[in-house]
């Protein structure tokens, strides 16, 4: 292999990705970088107008892009979005479930005990990531099924390797993602084809929409405590760049890794390697 052949392994000319939650900071860079790799890009989205703004950021010369509006935890919208992007560009090869997060009715703070957490904010938590990502995958992964190819991503988190305190459903949450992750590469691969193939990324930190002001003081910028401790047990010392994802995302669309299934790609600076010690 030359460097011809690692160029082309990062074309995806006629490659169709659907994206969950694409209008999302993290999803919607990748979809970004996606369509500048000429790949097809579809936003599935509640939020149209999120993703609309992510669109509106794609060179039009290169790639094409649309939203879908759909809900990952109504089946019924899941699949009328996949038929639409099915219509649109004839295919879809590639999965990315990016929807998900956490519910501040989830998360313990000085005045709520994890005693206290409501059942219905844990569940709302469970239900969007975990459901979030099955369900796209079970009429996705249809698709793929027949056609005998595909390649799926799910989004875990380092919560999955290392669970941080107050926030327990959305720590079991990404954990269930990662387990779900193998168990799903498992099965199509023995049920359908070697040619279907699952894995996960799992981010460190990066400052998003949601968290920034858990690590960051609104008014002066200045670290939290919060964000202070994560900084001290992550080697590299920063937060990370939505770019820091592009590379675990183009190899793991790739035929480069073509081989690879199963597993849970730590995008993190070393944090769930370093024990603060």
């Amino acid at each position: 292999m030359n460097l011809n052949d690692v160029t082309r392994a990062y074309d995806f000319t006629d490659y169709t990705v659907v994206i969950t939650g694409g209008g999302g900071v993290l999803c919607g860079e990748m979809a970004c970088l996606l369509a500048g790799c000429n790949a097809n890009v579809a936003i599935i989205d509640r939020d149209p107008s999120l993703a609309d703004k992510v669109v509106k950021r794609i060179d039009s010369k290169v790639g094409r892009a649309i939203v879908v509006y759909g809900d990952v935890l109504q089946p019924d919208l899941i699949k009328k979005a996949v038929d639409q992007v099915i219509k649109e560009f004839g295919k879809i090869d590639a999965l990315i479930n990016g929807a998900g997060g956490n519910n501040p009715k989830a998360t313990t703070n000085p005045t709520t005990s994890f005693f206290d957490l409501p059942p219905e904010a844990m569940k709302f938590v469970f239900d969007l990531n975990i459901m979030g990502t099955i369900i796209p995958s079970q009429i996705v992964g249809r698709h793929m099924a027949e056609q005998k190819k595909g390649n799926i991503i799910n989004i875990s988190s380092m919560n999955s390797f290392r669970p941080l305190t107050r926030i327990a459903a959305y720590s079991a949450a990404k954990a269930g993602v990662s387990n779900f992750t193998q168990w799903l590469a498992v099965h199509m691969a023995q049920e359908y084809s070697p040619n279907i193939r699952v894995n996960a990324i799992a981010p460190g930190f990066f400052l998003t929409e949601q968290n920034r002001f858990l690590l960051t003081d609104k008014e002066t910028g200045q670290l939290t405590d919060r964000g202070r401790k994560i900084l001290e047990h992550t080697p590299m010392g920063k937060f990370g760049e939505p770019s820091d994802l592009f590379g675990a995302t183009l190899w793991l669309l790739s035929p480069l890794s073509s081989f690879v299934t199963g597993i849970v790609l730590p995008v993190d600076g070393g944090f769930s390697a370093y024990s603060g010690v």
